[in-house]
């Protein structure tokens, strides 16, 4: 299935690695030319290597857009962009009553704001030219939240909503915004994480315990491969998914049990 994004400009943020490397590569394949995103020259480098190496379809872009300046920078250098995939987010496991003020500013700031900031510049062009993807990722968190993860949590059910109001503003128009949410994902913070929960297990084990003890729910009983959730963005960013608009697409494995 051709995705009919040949040729278009797209936007991943936090590309180097992970879930937004996988977007990247994504829609790359079907043609459209991805800005790899990272903090570090090296880090955009070996995500371009990964990649398949220089070419005139991958663009770097050595920019933190987590904050005020970095997205600044982003702009400035590509003013315009036809896809834009907010996929930059951070998350800490810390029991609520360990949550400092100033951690919950700093999940606000990376996780929400970079995301309004980027979506408030792209999503204007957007709108005046008639077409245009913007998506948010999210995490199943947004809909189930973690308890672990408060401040987290609140953040990714934050972007459904920035998400679904952005939507009307493309009304009549061949712009769309929509919001993905993984559920647990094979990336190395992940692997990390539930390395410290079952430390001493082989991480075959720990992924088995993990997902039966912290993710029961989960009907694929798995860890997510980021590859499955970059070609789920990719197709939400393509011409096939025009009547897909102000939707939340769960790609978590049927963790979140509700029918809707």
């Amino acid at each position: 299935m051709k995705l009919g994004i040949e040729g278009k400009l797209a936007l991943v943020t936090a590309s180097s690695g992970g879930i937004g490397l996988e977007i990247a590569r994504a829609l790359a394949a079907d043609g459209a030319r991805v800005i790899i995103n990272g903090r570090t020259r090296e880090a955009v480098d070996r995500a371009i290597a990964d990649l398949g190496g220089e070419s005139e379809s991958l663009l770097p872009l050595i920019a933190d857009n987590g904050t005020e300046a970095g997205c600044a920078s982003t702009v400035a250098r590509f003013p315009q962009v036809d896809i834009l995939v907010n996929n930059l987010g951070i998350y800490e496991a810390v029991g609520f009553f360990d949550e400092t003020d100033e951690a919950w500013r700093k999940l606000f700031e990376v996780n929400i704001m970079s995301g309004v900031r980027l979506a408030r510049h792209y999503l204007r062009g957007m709108l005046e030219r008639g077409s245009g993807r913007v998506v948010f990722v999210s995490s199943e968190s947004g809909m189930s939240p973690a308890p672990e993860m408060a401040h987290y949590s609140a953040t990714k059910t934050m972007q459904l909503g920035i998400s679904r109001s952005l939507a009307e503003l493309t009304k009549g128009t061949a712009v769309t915004v929509n919001c993905v949410l993984p559920g647990p994902t094979r990336t190395a913070s992940v692997e990390k994480f539930i390395a410290d929960v079952f430390p001493g297990l082989p991480a075959s084990a720990a992924e088995r315990r993990f997902m039966s003890e912290n993710r029961p729910t989960s009907l694929i009983n798995r860890l997510i491969s980021p590859r499955e959730i970059g070609d789920v963005v990719a197709f939400v960013c393509s011409e096939r998914a025009s009547v897909i608009n102000g939707s939340c697409i769960r790609a978590e494995g049927g963790l979140v049990r509700t029918a809707f």
